[in-house]
């Protein structure tokens, strides 16, 4: 039997790993893929006690499906329910039904191969079906697992990724560096079933190794953009938070299952997530929009996100308690799923630790927390639903699922006052020539002539024209960007975002943002932009929900029962237009781009993004700076505080006063990013000190720094 070469080709990385004796380490019987012999009894009386009314759906759903006549096509996930109610009831019927159903999921999978088709593009439903071929293994008999396994591994070679044909539509060949749900995942659970068993011994440790290799570098992905803090393999969470998970923990239950031995605890960074989901949760479970999310509610899917919390409990209770006991917190925030793309899956979780319960784990948060790697910076003034929260966006290793938006901030305060704009029709140009682009965001544009845009992900809607990237001055690199300074304290925090080498080099110099918070209520936003070309128009963007009002310098936008206030110090000299409504919402390069005809969310829909003010200077120069003061506040909010204009020898800032306080917040024109900030109170300066020049370290749950080793 042939394997496409690239699915056995050997990893980049393949001598840094330290490969098992596959054939000493896999279990000799059956089942062997997330449950075996020795851990079945504790998994069948979870399904019989703890779990018994979901056992009970299962087979409920079961019974019906066998009661009635069965169409052509995948059942991979009704076959693993249908093995998984046999081996608990022992009742034959289910054996064979269950049988019956992965025939059929066969024939249709080599029936959409000689179609050209794909099968899905997720490998979910194949995995669950190489698990029902598992475990009925010792119920099929000799012939019919041999055919069957031969069968199912020849649908799983087709599919590889070869040079010899171009992937069919929707068929996923992505790699560990995505949320590997794609065809390249099926080797390991393919080389696991059959390891062993005569049907082809030496094809199935091929695949056993190949599968367990794209596995580590797929973990050694992750580990590597969550490092000491959390995170996952993107930073939208309609990604991170749904499909990507399931990869991680189907390998941790797997290969334990199949060799006895526990590889989650190698991975401690799984562990973290719940402290990155905390940063990401706005309420009414809500989050910022960050890359490509659809903007249509901005709701976290937390119906499905309690299974992935319930299984770093299961892996991890023992070794990073503290990060169990603050998923288990967490769930006490999730629904519980109602259906799931591996629904057997709440059988496996027989571990029962007792956790120490965790009653407030926000009141031990900090300020603001920087997640390095996943290039997110997080502020909020508390964790209630009066608080007021911020993403900042610079830095990072992650490309996938993120757009053109270095430096780009979102303020949530009781609504969405400055956010993240438009959606993702799948087909349609308004992905690819507004969302993902620099101006859909809270960004800075630098306009060059000619400059020929970067493409991104997405195709143009039938009948729309074949237009080209319209030019909107943003940026062309989807990395690259560095944070030079972050710092938080009880009374206040601060980061800096270098987005130089992401624009353009032929017109861009330097493209630096300073973003102080000032709980509750306050940020100062200091840009200090220099062009190749004093003609090279410079634009400040800020995105607002409802339409603005503008008087003079200042304008102020509501959306649900938040407003923003915004006050434009420098330029001294700006012009200070809005953009939007009607036809105008998704402009950029002199047109609006607009969903494609039918799609279900309306473009006057208030969290696409209906407005935007643009920030200008009046004169040509190479170097301009912009300095902004935002005030976030209740709908009923009349005005913002009173500022002024604050200018020192090399320095340039704003001081205002809010409650009793006296702010004072400069920051260097020059130079490296730098700067002071000054707090009064009652007449007592109760603050006074430089804004940090470097990175201040955090690490685990609570953002404290790092332990050194």
């Amino acid at each position: 039997m042939l394997l496409a070469a690239a699915a056995l080709a050997p990893s980049r990385q393949a001598g840094a790993f330290a490969e098992p004796d596959w054939a000493s380490l896999i279990r000799k019987d059956h089942p062997r893929l997330f449950f075996n012999r020795e851990t079945f009894p504790a998994v069948k009386a979870r399904a019989l006690g703890a779990e018994k009314e979901l056992f009970a759906s299962i087979k409920e759903r079961t019974d019906a499906l066998a009661a009635g006549p069965l169409e052509s096509g995948d059942h991979g996930v009704r076959a693993a329910e249908a093995a998984f109610v046999f081996l608990v009831t022992g009742e034959d019927r289910y054996g064979d039904f269950a049988a019956r159903l992965l025939e059929q999921s066969l024939d249709w999978y080599h029936a959409r191969y000689a179609e050209r088709k794909s099968v899905s593009w997720y490998s979910f439903s194949r995995i669950n079906a190489w698990a029902a071929y598992d475990w009925l293994f010792n119920h099929l008999g000799p012939e019919r697992r041999k055919r069957l396994g031969a069968s199912f591994l020849k649908a799983v070679l087709q599919v590889q990724p070869t040079k010899k044909r171009k992937a069919f539509p929707r068929e996923n060949w992505l790699g560990p560096i995505s949320g590997f749900y794609s065809t390249p995942s099926l080797l390991w659970y393919a080389g696991v079933a059959t390891f062993g068993d005569g049907i082809d011994d030496a094809l199935a440790a091929r695949l056993t190794v190949r599968g367990y290799q794209l596995f580590i570098e797929l973990l050694r992905y992750r580990s590597r953009a969550a490092a000491d803090d959390g995170g996952s393999a993107s930073g939208a969470l309609n990604y991170a938070l749904a499909a990507y998970p399931w990869a991680e923990f189907n390998f941790f239950h797997t290969y334990r299952s199949a060799t006895d031995r526990d590889i989650a605890r190698n991975w401690p960074y799984v562990a973290y997530l719940p402290g990155w989901i905390f940063w990401n949760w706005l309420p009414g479970a809500r989050e910022f929009g960050y890359g490509d999310a659809y903007h249509t509610t901005n709701r976290i899917r937390v119906e499905g996100l309690g299974i992935h919390l319930a299984q770093i409990v299961h892996f991890y209770a023992h070794s990073k308690p503290e990060c169990a006991a603050f998923a288990q917190w967490l769930m006490r925030k999730t629904p519980r799923e109602r259906r799931s793309s591996f629904p057997c899956t709440r059988f496996f979780l027989t571990e029962a630790p007792k956790l120490k319960p965790l009653h407030d784990p926000a009141s031990r948060m900090p300020l603001a927390r920087h997640f390095e790697n996943m290039g997110q910076t997080f502020f909020r003034s508390g964790s209630g639903p009066d608080d007021t929260y911020a993403l900042f966006t610079a830095g990072g290793v992650l490309e996938m699922h993120k757009h053109f938006d270095h430096n780009n901030f979102v303020i949530y305060k009781k609504g969405f006052l400055a956010l993240d704009t438009g959606t993702r029709p799948e087909p349609g140009m308004h992905l690819t020539h507004y969302y993902c682009r620099t101006v859909a965001h809270n960004c800075v544009l630098i306009h060059m002539p000619g400059e020929e845009m970067p493409r991104y992900w997405g195709r143009r809607a039938p009948g729309e024209p074949d237009l080209p990237v319209p030019n909107d001055g943003g940026q062309r690199r989807r990395i690259g960007s560095k944070v030079a300074a972050f710092e938080t304290t009880p009374e206040y925090a601060y980061v800096a975002g270098d987005a130089t080498a992401v624009y353009h080099p032929d017109k861009c110099r330097l493209a630096l943002r300073q973003f102080v918070f000032l709980p509750p209520n306050h940020f100062v936003v200091f840009d200090r932009v220099v062009s190749t070309d004093a003609s090279y128009k410079k634009t400040w963007l800020l995105h607002t929900a409802a339409e603005p009002a503008i008087t003079g310098y200042t304008f102020t936008a509501v959306h649900e029962q938040g407003r923003l206030f915004c006050r434009t110090l420098l330029p001294e000299r700006a012009a200070v237009t809005k953009i939007g409504g009607p036809g105008k919402q998704f402009w950029s390069g002199g047109r609006n781009w607009p969903l494609p005809p039918g799609y279900r969310t309306p473009d006057t829909h208030p969290l696409l993004g209906q407005w935007r003010v643009e920030v200008s200077p009046e004169e040509e120069r190479t170097q301009d700076l912009f300095l902004h003061l935002i005030e976030a506040g209740d709908a009923e909010l009349e005005r913002m505080a009173e500022a002024e204009l604050v200018r020192r020898e090399e320095q340039v800032g704003v001081r205002f006063g809010y409650g009793d306080r006296e702010w004072e917040v400069l920051f260097g024109t020059s130079g490296p990013p730098s700067g002071r900030i000054k707090m009064a109170a009652d007449g007592e300066i109760r603050l006074d000190r430089p804004l940090a020049e470097d990175v201040q370290p955090q690490a685990g749950l609570y953002g404290e720094p790092p332990r050194k080793a």
